[in-house]
């Protein structure tokens, strides 16, 4: 079968069990963290907390990835019985997590959930890739962009608005936790169980299914693929790992550090200080980051248009550099209604890191490897992500003050960085066609 051009709605449906996972990496964005203050986690332990996204991304995506470009089933297909797998393992881990007793089950709970929202995700890049048309691509990789900004803005919302409903204490953590976790854990397995219900992946040719049965299994072989690829990669893909490293390091800064910035800045708060002012720090974090991913879904669209345009490199400098200057802004901020201003440029950030850097490579990469390679994008956005975890600690302790103020501002100059590196990427000429 040959591709189709499809309708918006079926681009959309497609799509749908993006947000599930999102709504997951939206929790791990803004409630992990306080989850790990409210059990007594130090300033400088946070990073090594966060050590299981990265490093689950690192060895889950790119083999799954690996897998699923030699795989085909009948009924199920070549992406969705990954799909499927890792929303169920995601939403187990959602289920279980607000029963965390100590901080070391919590951190324990967290790479079960990393393990299942990576393998869910890898194959979602390589689904559009294999069903879209090239000048459809675009609005398909943006779509998730859409929805990576709803579903962590229904995230981000449950943080503000269920405690204001849910009072009181379940074990070590606030009631209100658990609804947010259970609400995610339904919306994973949910929204997944709607893509794969409503969209049909394309068979193979007889030839792609002689070359898919004649690949030797085991776990080798998804290894050696992962090197062969890397050695064959894309010189584009190069250029866009160097502009990751500093545009990942960055967010993971902001992530970690954004609760706490807001308590000072806001109330003059630490979780040790003034618990009760803190936990209102952490509710309005829940909203500020839910306007950011409000803001992403609004605009993911619009960037299509501007990247056709003006071309993706420059769509995606000018994004960054807007996110840049909020995150400067955003430490220096005492009213907490003005900080949706300045969380306002990461938003359309945002909403370009999750769509508009794979129009740059995607011309490049050969169809059968689509898989492979997007698991390999993958890698470049975790190996800063563990770098981070491995050296933000001794960085915020020893530079920066253990400030977490301070942390935000440094996240603001990396995306400075990463927003010049990527005017130097050498990229495709992107389709012109209107979807």
């Amino acid at each position: 079968m040959r591709k189709i051009k499809l309708s918006f709605w079926q681009i959309l449906n497609m799509n749908v069990g993006f947000f599930g996972i999102q709504y997951s990496f939206g929790l791990q964005q803004s409630a992990i963290n306080p989850i790990y203050d409210f059990l007594g986690a130090a300033p400088d332990e946070i990073p090594l907390l966060n050590l299981a996204g990265p490093v689950t991304g690192l060895l889950v995506q790119p083999i799954i990835g690996a897998l699923s470009d030699k795989t085909w089933h009948p009924k199920f297909g070549r992406r969705k019985p990954y799909f499927l797998l890792g929303a169920i393992l995601c939403s187990l881990a959602l289920l279980a997590f607000p029963f965390s007793s100590s901080l070391w089950m919590a951190a324990g709970l967290l790479w079960i959930l990393d393990a299942g929202n990576n393998m869910a995700m890898e194959p979602y890049r390589a689904f559009v890739a294999d069903k879209l048309i090239e000048e459809q691509q675009p609005i398909g990789f943006q779509m998730q962009s859409f929805f990576t900004g709803f579903g962590q803005t229904l995230a981000n919302l449950s943080l503000f608005i269920f405690p204001l409903i849910i009072i009181g204490k379940t074990g070590s953590l606030p009631t209100w936790v658990y609804a947010s976790f259970f609400l995610g854990a339904i919306c994973s397995i949910g929204s997944i169980w709607w893509s794969m219900k409503t969209t049909n992946e394309i068979p193979p040719s007889e030839e792609e299914l002689a070359r898919i049965k004649s690949k030797k299994g085991g776990f080798v072989a998804p290894l050696l693929e992962i090197f062969s690829a890397i050695k064959d990669m894309p010189k584009v893909m190069w250029q866009l790992a160097l502009v990751y490293m500093f545009q990942w390091y960055a967010l993971f800064c902001y992530w970690q550090n954004s609760s706490k910035s807001i308590a000072l800045s806001v109330w003059n708060a630490t979780p040790k200080s003034n618990p009760e002012a803190y936990e209102k720090a952490v509710s309005w974090t829940g909203l500020v980051n839910g306007w950011y991913n409000i803001v992403t879904f609004l605009i993911a669209f619009a960037l299509v248009g501007f990247a056709k345009k003006y071309s993706a490199k420059y769509v995606h400098a000018v994004c960054l550099l807007l996110a840049a200057i909020g995150f400067l802004v955003f430490p220096q901020i005492e009213n907490k209604n003005l900080l949706f201003f300045a969380i306002t440029g990461f938003g359309i950030g945002w909403a370009s890191m999750m769509g508009i850097p794979y129009l740059m490579v995607v011309s490049d990469i050969p169809k059968e490897r689509y898989g492979v390679y997007m698991g390999i994008i993958n890698m470049m956005i975790v190996i800063p992500m563990i770098i981070q975890n491995l050296s933000f600690g001794y960085v915020l302790k020893h530079f920066l003050n253990n400030d977490p103020r301070n942390a935000i501002t440094f996240a603001g100059t990396l995306l400075i960085f990463a927003a010049l590196f990527t005017l130097n990427i050498k990229t495709k000429n992107i389709i012109k066609s209107d979807v």
